[in-house]
């Protein structure tokens, strides 16, 4: 008689480690229990797919992407998850592939926990108030995540993955910014030849001729890179952003943008008046009246730039 073969997939992500359940979900004892399982039922286990540090709202999930293929190319006839929730958060996933594509491939979808199971036609309402709970965990979740971000930056707490060029994060607290002494100078050179007169693009070019590390060089010596491509000269549009950032000021400017919803990873941006601004939360490299005096001769070039159009080109 014809074993059946079954795939196995497990998944864990930070919302997991939120409910303080990542050791009882782990991959290795997801992966323990329905190997164990699959045995006692004399399947033979096709494959292992895991996904560590994912969201069960994402559909990009390396190891669920190669399950699905491989369910649709035939290559197994059951799925094996410990809950319905570590294969999909989201109650449109779970609808499209439970309830349409996996009877279409000849998949059964099976769970232990939870007792999903789409062979038992009476389990299908039970499988859909799941969907339901589940994403509605995740979205709970993420307003909560929400919440205490927002409550962090209104604090001033640097919630930045990197600091700002000029400075580093206090080892003691990663929240909070230290004057970095050694791209520090180099901030305040790209104000003082601002003001002497030089556009953004001269600047970026003499810092690049002066062997000045550029922001990436710094994160990639930082370690901080992750796979980022390394940019070794200097650009007119990163003194611009630089010469823009009232962070120099001592100040933290934060939440200027945020997540269309929870399921999505697309951002819109904010408009200035619902930004979080803390003033005097760290160290100033640039005194105010340096901060301002640029403001005003970057807004007079951009005038007189788009007066100039059409009559030749008006670095800024």
């Amino acid at each position: 008689m014809k074993r059946e073969k079954v795939a196995i997939y497990c998944r864990l992500s930070v919302e997991d480690e939120g409910r303080g359940t990542a050791e009882s979900e782990s991959i290795q004892n997801q992966r323990s229990l329905l190997l164990d399982y699959a045995q006692r039922q004399g399947w033979e286990v096709y494959g292992v797919y895991a996904d560590e540090d994912y969201s069960g709202l994402r559909e990009d999930r390396p190891a669920f992407c190669r399950l699905l293929a491989d369910a649709q190319a035939g290559c197994f006839s059951l799925i094996l998850c410990k809950t319905q929730s570590r294969f999909t958060r989201n109650a449109a996933t779970a609808e499209i592939y439970l309830h349409e594509k996996f009877p279409l491939w000849g998949v059964r979808f099976l769970t232990l926990v939870d007792h999903v199971d789409t062979a038992r036609r009476e389990n299908k309402k039970a499988r859909q108030i799941n969907s339901l709970v589940n994403e509605w965990y995740s979205e709970e979740l993420s307003e909560n995540i929400r919440a205490v971000f927002r409550r962090k930056m209104e604090e001033g707490q640097f919630l930045g993955n990197y600091a700002p060029y000029g400075y580093g994060k206090d080892p003691l607290c990663r929240h909070r910014l230290l004057r970095d002494e050694e791209t520090a100078p180099a901030v305040a050179e790209i104000f003082s030849l601002y003001l002497g007169g030089l556009s953004c693009r001269k600047i970026a070019q003499r810092l690049t001729a002066q062997g000045i590390p550029t922001p990436s060089q710094v994160k990639k010596n930082r370690g901080e890179d992750l796979g980022r491509r390394e940019c070794k000269n200097w650009s007119a549009s990163t003194i611009r952003k630089i010469l823009k950032n009232p962070v120099y000021l001592g100040h933290m400017v934060q939440g200027k943008e945020e997540k269309i919803s929870f399921k999505e990873k697309r951002i819109r941006q904010l408009p200035k008046n619902q930004w979080i601004v803390v003033e005097n939360t760290h160290e100033a490299i640039i005194k105010q009246e340096v901060f301002d005096e640029v403001r005003r001769m970057m807004e007079k070039r951009s005038k007189n730039r788009v007066i100039g159009k059409g009559k030749g080109r008006i670095d800024v």
